[in-house]
C-alpha cells in the first residue's frame, strides 16, 4: 500500500512541479492555441508566490466541483475535500510550522507553510480503498488545471500534508473533519499568481510507441 500511495502522489506532484528538450514543450504549446484543454494543460506552472488575497469562494466552488467529477474506481468517489481560506487557521498552523522548523522563519519571503498560497484544499482518501491515491491524483490534477484556466495558480504540496499529520498539527488536522476511515493524503495550494514562472524542460525521450 505504501508504494500505491507514493506512486499516487508522483501524479500530481509531477504535474505540479517539464529536450527532445525544452524546444518540444514549447512546440506543443504554440500548435494548442486551437485547444483550450491543450493549452491550459501545457501553460501550467507551479505557482509558489501568491498575492495575499485569497480566491473567490465561488470559483473555488468550480474548482472542486471539477475535482470530484474526475474519473475514480467503479464510482466510488473514495475521496473528501476540505476548503480552507481563514487565515486564523493557516496562520495558526504556520507558527506550529516554523517552531518545528525553525530555519524558515529566515527567509524573508515565507509567509505561510502552504506555499504562501492564500487558500488551501486537502484531501482525505478512504483507507479501505486501494485505488483510492490514484483516485485522488487525478482529482488534484481536474483541480489544478480548472484553475488555470481561470488565471488561478496552485501547488500540490506534500510535505505540508506530512506535517499536518504529525502530532504537533493534530488540533489542525481535527479542525478539517474527515470521516472515520478517511486520513490526509496531501494539500494544494491555490491563489492568484505573484510570479510567472518559465517552463521546465520535459524528457520526451520517456515516450515510446510499441509495435
Amino acid at each position: 500500500m505504501k508504494h500505491v500511495l507514493i506512486a499516487a502522489l508522483f501524479l500530481p506532484l509531477m504535474a505540479c512541479g517539464g529536450n527532445q528538450q525544452a524546444e518540444t514543450t514549447n512546440e506543443v504549446a504554440q500548435d494548442s492555441t486551437k485547444n483550450q484543454v491543450v493549452e491550459t494543460i501545457m501553460t501550467r506552472r507551479s505557482i509558489r508566490q501568491y498575492k495575499p488575497e485569497a480566491v473567490e469562494r465561488e470559483k473555488m466552488q468550480i474548482i472542486v466541483e471539477c475535482g470530484i467529477n474526475a474519473p475514480n474506481a467503479m464510482n466510488r468517489q473514495p475521496w473528501e475535500v476540505r476548503v480552507v481560506d481563514n487565515p486564523d487557521y493557516i496562520n495558526g498552523v504556520t507558527e506550529l510550522y516554523k517552531k518545528a522548523n525553525p530555519k524558515v522563519a529566515a527567509d524573508s519571503t515565507f509567509r505561510n507553510m502552504f506555499r504562501n498560497a492564500p487558500t488551501v484544499v486537502f484531501i482525505g482518501h478512504d483507507t479501505k480503498s486501494e485505488s483510492s491515491p490514484f483516485d485522488c491524483g487525478l482529482l488534484a490534477e481536474n483541480m489544478m488545471l480548472s484553475a488555470w484556466s481561470m488565471g488561478i495558480g496552485s501547488c500540490c504540496l506534500g510535505s505540508p500534508a506530512s506535517f499536518m499529520r504529525s502530532p504537533e498539527a493534530a488540533e489542525y488536522l481535527k479542525k478539517l473533519n474527515f470521516s472515520e476511515g478517511y486520513e490526509l493524503l496531501y494539500c494544494i495550494g491555490f491563489g492568484y499568481p505573484d510570479e510567472t514562472p518559465a517552463a521546465k524542460p520535459r524528457e520526451a525521450g520517456k515516450i515510446q510507441f510499441i509495435e
